[in-house]
């Protein structure tokens, strides 16, 4: 039996493979389709070449002898003279170790927490009392570091604090937490916590949302108590969010916010409070050694991406979630 000339084009047609569409046509179809889109996300990525990517070039200045005047370019070369000063430098193993003290402290205290707290309001029935907690704990995220600084030395202060006054009351006499170096580290945690519990917790309540309501009938039927629900269901359900957040968290921890330290620093709580982002402030800017500063800023970078990775793969081999 012989197959027509059409017949044959379109078996023919048939047994051919589809064609591969290659990526730049995928990309403009998908660009003329949703243009809005990438019309939004024009500008966030503007921002993050300019104001993140671009100043890297600048990081060459770490190697070099920087003047001003003489510009980036311009400044003579001395390759990694600047960090051998900087590790000789009989302060540095002090601020190390302060910086990652201070950093590990509230990265250990504020990572349970949030957890904590949203296991509890998702437990809440009443909707205007976990409304109303919600409220109260992720207000204080939006006040600013200056504030809360000022609030927290109005609060410590020996005289006219509350605290002050009640110590007083008890006959413990005036008390100047903010003049010990050993309550410095609690103080600056013990504020940051206040500040971010309720603002972190939102992202683990939201992964509880996601919880399959299946599994809650599941373990209803099995007779499992409230803290069996919360310990075999609830908690298995945000491991993966809690461990990106703490990979990214142990990724920044030589990231420790500058203002509030600087802030509540002293002389008197120096020995503890100065940490590494305050030096760079004090030898970078104030006294115009910018190759001193870029060269810490480079080390500290190098360090959170070292700690980044180790943490990522030492979390995908045990629990199998990781940023990659």
């Amino acid at each position: 039996m012989t197959l027509s000339a059409e017949q044959d084009a379109s078996l023919e047609a048939v047994k051919a493979p589809p064609r591969k569409t290659s990526h730049r046509a995928r990309f403009a179809r998908s660009l003329r389709r949703y243009w809005q889109l990438y019309l939004l996300l024009l500008l966030p990525v503007v921002w993050f070449i300019v104001f993140r990517y671009v100043p890297m070039v600048n990081a060459v200045i770490a190697f070099k002898n920087y003047s001003p005047v003489q510009g980036v370019w311009g400044s003579p070369w001395v390759g990694f003279d600047n960090f051998a000063n900087l590790f000789r430098n009989p302060v540095f193993p002090k601020l190390l170790v302060n910086t990652l003290v201070l950093a590990g402290y509230t990265l250990l205290a504020s990572f349970p927490l949030p957890i904590i707290l949203a296991l509890a309001l998702n437990e809440v029935r009443l909707r205007f009392f976990k409304r109303t907690v919600q409220l109260v704990t992720y207000a204080p995220y939006f006040i600013s570091t200056v504030v809360i600084v000022s609030m927290t030395i109005l609060l410590l202060s020996p005289r006219v604090g509350l605290l002050g006054r009640t110590l007083s009351f008890f006959g413990a006499g005036q008390v100047d937490l903010l003049a010990s170096a050993d309550f410095f580290r609690h103080i600056y945690v013990a504020t940051d916590l206040w500040t971010t519990t309720g603002y972190s917790a939102v992202i683990y309540l939201a992964a509880l949302s996601a919880v399959d309501v299946s599994l809650y009938e599941a373990a209803k039927i099995d007779g499992a108590s409230r803290l069996q629900k919360i310990w075999n269901v609830d908690i298995p359900s945000i491991m993966p969010t809690a461990s990106i957040i703490l990979i990214l968290g142990v990724g920044n921890i030589m990231a420790i916010g500058f203002e509030k330290a600087f802030l509540l620093q002293n002389p008197l709580n120096l020995s503890t409070s100065e940490i590494i982002p305050t030096y760079v402030y004090k030898t970078g800017i104030l006294n115009a050694n910018f190759s001193l500063g870029a060269t810490i800023g480079l080390f500290n970078a190098v360090i959170g991406l070292i700690l980044l990775l180790v943490v990522n793969k030492v979390s995908k081999r045990i629990s199998g979630n990781g940023l990659w």
